[in-house]
């Protein structure tokens, strides 16, 4: 199994620190998905509004038809995100 390095809660500091205390409040936690960004906090926070974007900027598909697709490639990538 990969190790990837992270950097945790109680580590984290300046921009990396205020992403995790969003997640905190938004989520109740940070997720692994954010930790494994964890050591490039500008390219983390790019990759958060991309998912914004994705699933709550405008777009021909409802917001269930986007969370299905995430779900589906999830699925097939054997990813348990």
């Amino acid at each position: 199994m990969a190790n990837i390095k992270i950097i945790h809660e109680g580590e984290a500091e300046g921009l990396l620190g205020r992403i995790y205390e969003a997640a905190v409040k938004r989520a109740g936690r940070v997720f692994q998905i954010l930790k494994v960004q964890s050591l490039n906090p500008p390219v983390l926070q790019s990759s958060m509004g991309l998912y914004r974007d994705t699933m709550f900027g405008e777009s021909p598909l409802s917001r269930g038809q986007r969370e299905m697709l995430a779900v589906v490639v999830s699925v097939m990538n054997e990813c348990h995100y």
